[in-house]
């Protein structure tokens, strides 16, 4: 096995060599993604999204038997589903936008480690009322669906409320981490690994379309918005905290200030342009589901090389972080800069 660069608690809990998780993003997310970043090291989630039974069972078939685990949009799963899925043995269950606490006993019976998103203080709260065993905090950075606060405050503020209430609880950052800084900064304000999602969107293995992928590689994080037209034109009722982020587009432009009025009959045409938009990976009609961190991309590449990129960067930024805290000759001596070599036995990785 290769070594670990970065040992956290949530290295040690699930047996990983990287401190990250795979986002579980509904339709891209799919078996070959999970399972790479999975026999990379990492936790591999798949995108259950909103329940399509036949999808989830294809592609956990594609996954070829790698050690992966599931996300689910909680609102819309139910128990039957989560029974069906809880009996494929999943490495971990995640729940996001929604109540756990009606799927907590089951996934706790199963023996499966629950892992719930939260984008508020009173989400978190909940999820440790449901014995999650791991907490997300998603700031309003990343792409998809999500809420307001930030992940530069929410992360820490997290943290402590974990370190009073469920001390044993790991917490993982999301939103706007796409790189080896992102990570040590995640690392640094107090949680166990990251969370994700709109770099291994760019990943090969992900099931996106090369149209798509091509605008977000020529976008900054400025190109993004959140808005409630791809809920509208979908005809999904999300609840009214959620909206989601995107790619600006024409489509956005034309209807963001106005996005109930594509559920009208008269915009029949708009809503069949915007599905073919999709299916084509026409990124100015359609919407590429991609969080602020897509100015921080640069490439397309196997989720592996990600994996191993995020963490090298991450772990020399940990050991080069404090080497400008003190005029040369004084102070404490300063850890290993970036241009030391890799962890070996005499000089360890950086445990956090």
């Amino acid at each position: 096995m290769a070594e670990t660069l970065i040992d956290t608690r949530f290295t040690r809990a699930f047996a990983l060599r990287h401190p990250v998780a795979l986002a579980p993003m509904a339709g891209t997310t799919g078996g070959r993604l999970a399972a790479a970043v999975a026999e990379a090291g990492g936790l591999g989630l798949l995108g259950g999204g909103y329940g399509d039974a036949d999808w989830i069972a294809r592609e956990w078939a594609l996954a070829k038997g790698a050690p992966i685990g599931i996300g689910f949009i909680t609102w819309r799963l139910t128990p039957a589903l989560l029974a069906e899925c809880l009996d494929r043995g999943p490495r971990a269950v995640m729940l996001s936008f929604g109540d756990p606490a009606p799927f907590a006993a089951a996934i706790h019976a199963a023996g499966v480690p629950l892992i719930c998103q939260c984008q508020t203080l009173d989400h978190a709260r909940a999820a440790l009322d449901a014995g999650a065993s791991t907490v997300v905090a998603q700031g309003a950075e990343a792409g998809g669906h999500g809420q307001s606060r930030g992940t530069f405050t929410l992360v820490p503020e997290l943290a402590d409320l974990i370190a009073a209430r469920a001390p044993g609880t790991l917490l993982l950052a999301a939103g706007g981490i796409a790189d080896g800084r992102g990570l040590a900064a995640s690392l640094m304000l107090g949680a166990d690994g990251a969370l994700i999602g709109s770099r291994f969107w760019a990943a090969t293995e992900a099931l996106v379309p090369p149209g798509f992928h091509a605008a977000a590689i020529a976008a900054d994080g400025d190109a993004t918005l959140r808005t409630r037209t791809v809920d509208a034109v979908r005809g999904f009722d999300w609840p009214a905290p959620f909206d989601i982020r995107v790619l600006r587009s024409s489509f956005t432009d034309r209807w963001h200030a106005d996005p109930q009025a594509l559920r009208a009959p008269g915009a029949a045409n708009a809503r069949a342009d915007w599905a073919a938009a999709q299916a084509e990976g026409d990124a100015s009609n359609g919407s590429p589901v991609a969080g602020e961190a897509v100015g921080l991309i640069h490439d397309i590449a196997p989720a592996a090389d990600i994996l191993a990129r995020l963490t090298a960067e991450a772990a020399q930024r940990l050991c080069s972080s404090s080497v400008h805290k003190y005029p040369p000759g004084e102070g404490p001596e300063a850890p290993r800069g970036a241009d030391s070599p890799p962890s070996t036995p005499d000089h360890p990785a950086p445990e956090v």
